[in-house]
């Protein structure tokens, strides 16, 4: 019965784990070359180069970096900017469902 009731305990916070949180973060839209280094303004110009060059657009918060499941949603005019975006994280990806300057 002990066994049963941990098992059930292990799986449920696994999946608790991994569902997604849904909010409301402010942060900067980077690089995946330079990830947190692109967490300040100035950076704008060299994260639309390494964006252009082939990297993919990546959101940052403090010191963790997200992928964004859907690059597309990234314009040039949000690529290294601060910005508020509403969304859904689960693990390290960015879903995102609405982004603002």
């Amino acid at each position: 019965m002990k066994k049963s009731i941990l098992l059930i305990l292990v799986f449920l916070s696994f999946v608790v784990s991994y569902a997604g949180d849904k909010g409301k973060w402010t942060g900067w839209i980077s690089d995946s070359n330079c990830g947190v280094k692109g967490n300040k303004e100035g950076h704008a110009a060299c994260a639309a180069k390494c964006i252009k060059g082939g990297a993919a657009p990546v959101f940052v918060v403090g010191e963790k970096v997200y992928a964004i499941t859907d690059p597309k949603k990234i314009t040039d005019e949000f690529v290294g900017q601060k910005v508020t975006i509403t969304g859904t994280i689960t693990g390290d990806k960015l879903e995102i469902e609405t982004i603002t300057k």
